[in-house]
């Protein structure tokens, strides 16, 4: 059931466009004569589940999150590094990508308004559907919203000044950030207002079915542009209705989080949908989902150790060190290093069955580094990752985030001390000592510090940290920035302005008065 939602023959339709000074719209609306479907689709139920599913799909492809957005969100944080020797991924994680050169930001880029293009298509045409079950067409068009906030939500915090198309038309005007935030807000309200909270004891032709949007995913992403817009109240209002949703809970075992051993779990509120098994054998590298798809993610060869995939991202020594710094309550290792990094342990860790300091015995330079275990096919069943073929779900959003996300809004809304126990609850999982105890009566700026220090260990390598270090303002603060380049020597090379992505130069060509973004 987890794999059906992507299971159906997307129908997609295709406009040829040519924008000139002295054309209408509606003269640009080119009908191909041997091709109906524009016509007679948006008929039925069936029509509106395989149009929304169709939006789903560019969920899968190179440019979200079968490679390229976890490679953007990534690369830059202080606990990641890349030497990849592919230019534009090194670029990408030195602040330096190209503007002559959109290779994976412009993917990312042209993926998302693929996206938002099909979450427009249902939301202009199903409301015109006759439905007999109204809960199926509002669940449509509130997972329609959700999609078109999450593909918006990703363009505005990594591009900055973006298109906010809400209609379909020839072209979109470039927006500013906070034009582009309030639709995000507002696209994740209405998914909220429509969405259930389960989709378990539901009939129509969505019943059943993991993967989908629901109400707590909605409520989390809303929670989170709230949050990145320190509208603190809004936000913390909205993480507290996921946490009264009462469904969700951590798992007991932090690394479940990234293996295919117990995906959609009482912690996801939600992950792209990724399977081995599902489909064909080719690559989704862009456009329309096809039938040969295998609907597979590269993040796992992209991120492999070495000698079992191409080691394009590695964790920063930095996040290695930091592991380091408080030992559980029974005096060992935080067990979230051993469920994030590879490395030479003492007393043995094995990858892909091979003991890691025998496997690396005659590269001393492997031998003393360390590479990502998250997300990788590791334990034995697979021999590397070079199939390119890793099932392993992307989770976008965990309760664990949930729940230090509410830690902060109380934290910037004055309520330190009510902080604390919604940090321990991420503690206690992995045996770490009572907060309050070990840190008690800490100001408002020591908790600040102290939530920066518990998301960098609980999200590393997941797309969250440097996210948190712009929202934080610690690029615009000089000893803080200082401090990131101590720990990671890519951020030498930041200047202000790049911690957006330049704006694809074909979106900059075809959309006439778009501005690029400062420092490109």
């Amino acid at each position: 059931m987890k794999y059906k939602i992507y299971n159906y023959i997307a129908i997609f339709f295709s406009l040829a466009v040519v924008t000139t000074s002295c054309v209408e719209n509606e003269d640009l609306t080119q009908i191909d004569p041997n091709n109906n479907a524009v016509d007679s689709f948006w008929k039925t139920d069936q029509d509106a589940i395989e149009g929304v599913n169709a939006a789903y799909g560019s969920l899968l492809t190179d440019g979200t999150y079968m490679r390229s957005t976890p490679l953007l969100l990534d690369a830059r944080a202080d606990d990641a590094r890349t030497n990849s020797p592919w230019g534009s991924m090194y670029n990408a994680g030195h602040f330096n990508s190209n503007v002559a050169d959109a290779s994976i930001y412009g993917w990312a880029f042209e993926t998302y308004y693929q996206g938002i293009y099909r979450a427009n298509q249902v939301l202009t045409n199903v409301p015109e559907i006759g439905f007999q079950d109204q809960a199926l067409k509002n669940r449509i068009l509130g997972q329609a919203y959700f999609l078109r906030g999450l593909f918006l939500f990703h363009a505005v915090n990594l591009f900055k000044n973006v298109p906010v198309p809400t209609e379909l038309a020839v072209y979109y005007p470039q927006k500013t950030e906070a034009e582009g935030w309030a639709q995000v807000i507002a696209d994740f309200q209405a998914a909220a207002d429509l969405l259930p909270v389960s989709y378990d004891n539901i009939s129509g032709l969505d019943g059943g079915q993991k993967g989908r949007a629901t109400k707590g995913a909605a409520l989390g992403y809303l929670g989170k542009a709230y949050l990145f817009n320190k509208d603190f109240a809004n936000a913390k209002t909205a993480f507290r209705q996921v946490i009264d949703l009462g469904v969700y809970s951590l798992v007991s075992n932090y690394r479940d989080n990234f293996t295919t051993a117990n995906e959609n779990n009482s912690e996801s509120l939600f992950e792209v949908q990724f399977s081995r098994e599902a489909g064909g054998v080719d690559l989704g590298w862009g456009g329309a989902p096809a039938s040969g798809w295998g609907k597979t993610s590269a993040r796992a060869i992209t991120y492999a150790p070495r000698a079992f995939g191409w080691t394009d991202v590695q964790p920063s020594w930095a996040l290695f060190n930091e592991f380091h710094d408080e030992k559980t309550k029974t005096g060992d290792l935080d067990p979230r290093l051993d469920a994030t990094i590879f490395y030479n342990k003492p007393g043995g860790m094995k990858l892909y069955g091979k003991d890691f300091a025998a496997f690396y015995a005659t590269s001393p330079g492997d031998l003393n580094d360390i590479f990502c275990r998250k997300y990788q096919n590791s334990d034995g069943e697979f021999a590397d990752e070079y199939d390119w073929r890793s099932g392993i779900n992307e989770r976008l959003l965990r309760y664990a985030d949930i729940l230090l996300m509410y830690a902060e809004t109380l934290n910037e809304t004055g309520d330190t001390p009510g902080a604390y126990g919604y940090i321990q609850m991420v503690r206690n999982r992995v045996g770490l000592p009572d907060l309050a105890t070990v840190k008690p009566n800490m100001t408002q700026e020591q908790m600040r510090e102290q939530l920066g220090h518990e998301r960098f260990l609980e999200f590393p390598l997941e797309g969250h940290r440097f996210d948190d270090i712009r929202r934080w303002g610690w690029l615009q603060n000089s000893a803080k920035l200082a401090w990131l380049k101590s720990r990671d020597a890519e951020f030498n090379s930041y200047t202000p302005g790049r911690e957006f992505y330049p704006i694809p130069q074909l979106e900059m060509d075809n959309n006439p008065g778009t501005k690029q973004n400062d420092s490109y």
